[in-house]
């Protein structure tokens, strides 16, 4: 170990040779533990002079109140934007209920799920709420691993069926917004409605394509209601709907995102199409400024949702578990028109 250096749990497991979470029985419940490994890991503790965190031992009867969320990396751009007003509602609405926010910041979930361990062993949050959600993803499983309630905004992609998660979560129903943005469309501009989005298997581009392909119906993918793929990128997008508008005389575009439906707007009025009706998701300043209606995601209900998961409605602890069915719950979005 490095001179001056502070011992920690996985220091302690690495020179035992067993789990980090064989040291934390030891030091918690070593009940739970064999003597020979028990004396492996004190003897470990004593030569590394490892001092386990007080806090971690009285988890079982004191609360922090306090609820861990991760800060996503500032990426630049318009992008962010919805996150950003949940963690602030979420701060707001934990506050009333004599709750604070921990906000720490991991680049990969590697990271993430070093976090969730440090959090385990020193007993510093109540609970956490996970954002980002994707298939595979291996944070539920380590937060169960390590005794930690939790909540996620963000259905769980890839499981069959969402009421068995088994944990609570709360996400906005996409393909709602983009029906009820096609369906404005289709009354206000015309029948030839595109769909521009990312390219398939994106959990939540996914999603918002099906509004919009289930409102077309078997037109979805023809040349009068094309689906158009670009990344969410601003000369990605204008580039893709200035090559369709060469072609193709649609009368609107549905967006997966306000970044697509700020390209496809530069595009049409650079093509000489100003009169196209352009729907981007997010409903962030940029499209307000640029008069571009948009689905507005409502995180602040996500947030009052999520609280009440893990709280009650009215509940100022944080419940173990959280609910005693984990449910899921779709919040359904609003068009803003413009």
């Amino acid at each position: 170990m490095v001179p001056g250096k502070v011992a920690t749990i996985e220091d302690v497991a690495r020179a035992a040779g067993v789990s980090r979470q064989t040291v934390s029985n030891v030091i918690n419940a070593p009940s739970k533990v064999r003597e020979p490994t028990q004396r492996k890991v004190q003897a470990a503790i004593e030569a590394l002079g490892y001092s386990p965190n007080a806090m971690a031992r009285r988890l079982r009867t004191q609360r922090t109140s306090t609820i861990g969320v991760r800060l996503d990396a500032f990426s630049g751009g318009i992008s962010g934007v919805v996150l950003d007003r949940f963690v602030h509602a979420l701060t707001e609405h934990a506050s009333t209920r004599g709750l604070r926010v921990l906000l720490y910041a991991a680049r990969t979930v590697d990271d993430e799920l070093r976090h969730i361990n440090e959090f385990a062993d020193g007993g510093e949050v109540d609970a956490i709420i996970l954002t980002n959600t994707a298939p595979g993803d291996p944070r539920a499983a380590r937060l169960r691993e390590r005794g930690i309630p939790f909540a996620a905004f963000g259905r769980p992609w890839g499981a069959h069926d969402l009421e068995k998660a088994g944990h609570p979560w709360v996400d906005i129903d996409g393909a709602a917004g983009t029906r009820a943005a096609t369906e404005h469309l289709l009354e206000r501009a015309g029948r030839r409605i595109a769909f521009l989005g990312w390219p398939s298997d994106s959990g939540t581009g996914d999603d918002r394509e099906r509004g919009w392909r289930e409102t077309i119906g078997p037109r979805a993918g023809d040349p009068s209601a094309p689906r158009l793929i670009s990344a969410e990128t601003v000369p990605e997008a204008q580039a893709a709907v200035r090559s369709l508008l060469q072609d193709n005389d649609i009368d609107g575009i549905v967006c997966a995102t306000d970044v697509h439906a700020i390209g496809a707007h530069l595009a049409a009025v650079r093509g000489g199409r100003s009169d196209l009706q352009i729907v981007g998701f997010d409903n962030t300043a940029a499209a307000e400024a640029l008069g571009l209606s948009s689905v507005e995601q409502l995180p602040e209900e996500v947030a009052t949702a999520i609280l009440e998961m893990l709280m009650g409605p009215e509940g100022t602890k944080i419940s173990r578990p959280p609910t005693p069915t984990p449910t899921g719950r779709l919040v359904e979005p609003e068009l803003i028109v413009r």
